[in-house]
């Protein structure tokens, strides 16, 4: 049998458990991919993750707000949630710690949340919510 799409619920528990890195894929100003690994969390159906508005990424979200996000389970049979959709840049402050917080704590473990938002809840760093309009999963890729 070979591999077979995800339900909208199996989508949504694949993001959620266990917890994985997202690889994004964002479109440089001269056309060119260029593909980060980020941590993100849930909001609803919305991606959210941090980066600094001066990294690559941030530069490209603030010019094309176009994304893809690539979640895998790397171990056999292997499995994937592609997601393309359109991001949002936020600044406020408040905003992006506490979401530094949750991403942070999704990640290191709740004892380490107030350190990550401490981390990445600072001037120059933003939070962006991804809005996503077309998906592609599936389980069992290997069988």
């Amino acid at each position: 049998m070979g591999y077979r799409r995800m339900t909208d619920d199996e989508r949504g528990a694949f993001l959620r458990n266990p917890v994985r890195p997202a690889i994004l894929a964002t479109v440089r100003s001269d056309g060119r991919p260029h593909a980060a690994p980020v941590w993100y969390a849930l909001d609803g159906e919305t991606i959210v993750f941090n980066t600094g508005a001066e990294t690559v990424k941030g530069r490209n979200l603030a010019r094309d707000p176009r994304v893809t996000l690539c979640v895998q389970d790397d171990r056999p049979p292997f499995g994937f949630v592609m997601l393309e959709g359109t991001a949002e840049l936020v600044g406020g402050l408040d905003e992006v710690r506490r979401w530094a917080m949750r991403i942070g704590g999704r990640y290191m473990g709740d004892d380490r949340a107030e350190e990550y938002g401490a981390r990445n809840g600072v001037p120059g760093e933003l939070l962006v919510r991804v809005t996503v309009d077309h998906t592609v999963s599936a389980f069992d890729v290997a069988e």
